[in-house]
């Protein structure tokens, strides 16, 4: 199990070096104005190798299932930093038609990741906690439609701020990380139907003697 976490943070962090340097040097930006092929390569790959590798492997599977779902869920608080589109739109940078609906959705979000974690990462609230993962992944696919549609929607807008750096990292990095995050909980929360909601607790990786 400990190697599967390894692999995993280099992985991560071999990710996010590579959404930082493809930025720094231009690769996800386009004269469309819109998000290009490169942002879309660079956020769909992960999760194509994601699902590839969690279907694959029952190892890896059984790494993830044994994580703690609190600690997955409370990972969206970070979603707060929605507030960036309001302000990005507030300041005529993004179009109202992404930036309003992404960015009050990320904040529901993560307002609320908090609360989820700690009351709702349980047994005998598996509904409810699967109804808020659902809900994350909604905002996120909402987010990426108009995203990617924004400037047909409302001609003249322009995404290219968020195919360069700082905001670059949230399509290419974030996003993915957090539909993981979402699907991993969903997973688990599956599989509580036959724990007991009693004596449940958050699973943690066997380790010998």
């Amino acid at each position: 199990m400990k190697s599967y976490g390894k692999l995993i943070v280099m992985l991560i962090a071999a990710w996010f070096l590579f959404a930082l340097l493809g930025s720094a040097e231009h690769l996800f930006s386009n004269n469309s104005n819109r998000f290009g092929i490169g942002v879309a390569l660079a956020a769909s790959l992960p999760l194509v190798i994601f699902a590839a590798w969690f279907a694959a492997s029952a190892g890896f599977r059984q790494f993830l299932l044994s994580l703690n779902p609190s600690a997955l869920t409370l990972a969206q608080s970070w979603r707060l930093i929605g507030f960036i589109f309001v302000l990005a739109e507030a300041r005529g940078i993004l179009p109202a038609i992404f930036a309003l609906p992404a960015g009050y959705g990320d904040m529901l979000i993560g307002a609320t990741a908090t609360y989820v974690a700690l009351k709702l990462a349980q047994p005998a609230h598996r509904s409810s906690f699967i109804f808020w993962q659902i809900l994350g992944i909604t905002d996120l696919v909402l987010a990426v439609g108009l995203g990617t549609t924004a400037p047909l929607l409302t001609p003249g807008s322009s995404m290219l701020v968020m195919t360069v750096l700082p905001l670059s990292l949230i399509p290419t990095f974030l996003v993915p990380q957090f539909l993981m995050l979402h699907v991993i909980c969903i997973a688990q929360a599956r599989s509580w139907k036959h724990a007991s909601s009693v004596a449940w607790q958050p699973r943690t990786p066997s380790m010998s003697v």
